[in-house]
């Protein structure tokens, strides 16, 4: 039994919301009146969101959320933590809950998607060497973690992920081709692209890698690395067996590391790959010329970061 007392919340749906602008207004105060912390988004077509709070704070947003018609079989998926992984609250109006950028988009979560995979279904089917893995996600996820043997799109963002699969479909129209993202929702319009392209056999892991982590039977096998998350954690542990790797590098010595933190110049603020002691001795910049830059915040912290090092070195 877990004595942490805060939690994460990480959900989304899709259904008709025409006011959704003035909703996200409301919603806002209302997260903001219950003491939530975190980001969401509300569009036209749905929700999608990422909060922290106690126990008590976040039983009473389900419960509130779960009353409305609209969001009644919301699935929320809960992780226990120590507290706010978020500093502060947003929930913002957007056309979209992800940014496809797709002209004229007919793709309908609530119609046109792949088929879903429950965790041990998705684990049964990596292990065909036929079946094609489609990571979901942006390259900076990609690199501390992911499913064996995962194609990486060469991608930066979500909205290039059409042209993307316009260019490749082909080589898949003959392929099982299973998608995965963090908690599900990307896949929701990805599998729809990929099926609007003549890939017919298209499935998604249900729930995505958050709760392929949790599942009892799979254990998170065949995930290497950790979960880049979109909150102050920024990775979580998957693979919950001794098949666990890290397989990413301190982009400064080169050792095996899988923890991201921001550039300390807030003109770069790119999140990269760092191990504890290059963060001090870097000044927890990513380049020469961030950690001379007039703007690097690092002196802001020094003496915490001063003080960690030492955590360390006493450690070692």
């Amino acid at each position: 039994m877990s004595n942490k007392d805060y939690r994460v919340l990480l959900y989304y749906k899709y259904v008709d919301l025409p006011e959704y602008e003035e909703y996200a207004e409301e919603h806002l105060a209302y997260c903001k009146e219950l003491g939530l912390k975190g980001r969401i988004i509300v569009a036209p077509e749905g929700i999608n969101g990422t909060v922290s709070g106690t126990v008590e704070q976040t039983d009473e947003y389900m419960k509130q959320m779960h009353a409305d018609e609209r969001f009644k079989e919301m699935i929320f998926k809960i992780d226990e933590v120590e507290g706010h992984t978020f500093k502060k609250m947003h929930v913002r109006a957007k056309s979209e809950v992800v940014n496809w950028s797709i002209e004229n988009d007919d793709i309908d979560p609530k119609s046109f998607t792949g088929k879903r995979l429950k965790p041990k279904e998705f684990y049964e089917m990596l292990q065909d060497e036929d079946t094609i893995v489609i990571d979901g996600r942006n390259e900076y996820e990609y690199r501390i973690g992911h499913f064996r043997n995962a194609i990486q799109p060469e991608v930066e963002t979500s909205r290039e992920f059409p042209e993307w699969i316009a260019e490749n479909a082909d080589q898949w129209k003959d392929k099982k081709v299973l998608t995965y993202c963090t908690g599900g929702i990307r896949c929701e319009k990805l599998t729809g692209i990929l099926m609007k392209n003549g890939v017919e056999d298209v499935y998604q892991l249900d729930g995505g890698i958050t709760t392929y982590s949790k599942d009892p039977d799979v254990k998170g096998r065949y995930f290497d690395g950790k979960m880049y998350v979109f909150d102050e954690r920024i990775s979580v542990p998957v693979n919950h067996t001794e098949e666990d790797t890290v397989i990413s590098e301190c982009e400064h010595c080169g050792k095996k590391e899988d923890r991201m933190i921001n550039c300390s110049n807030p003109i770069c603020n790119r999140q990269y790959v760092c191990c504890e002691e290059c963060e001090i001795e870097q000044h927890a910049a990513c380049t020469t010329e961030c950690r001379e830059h007039p703007e690097n915040r690092w002196d802001v912290d020094r003496q915490k970061q001063i003080d960690k090092y030492d955590r360390i070195q006493t450690q070692n």
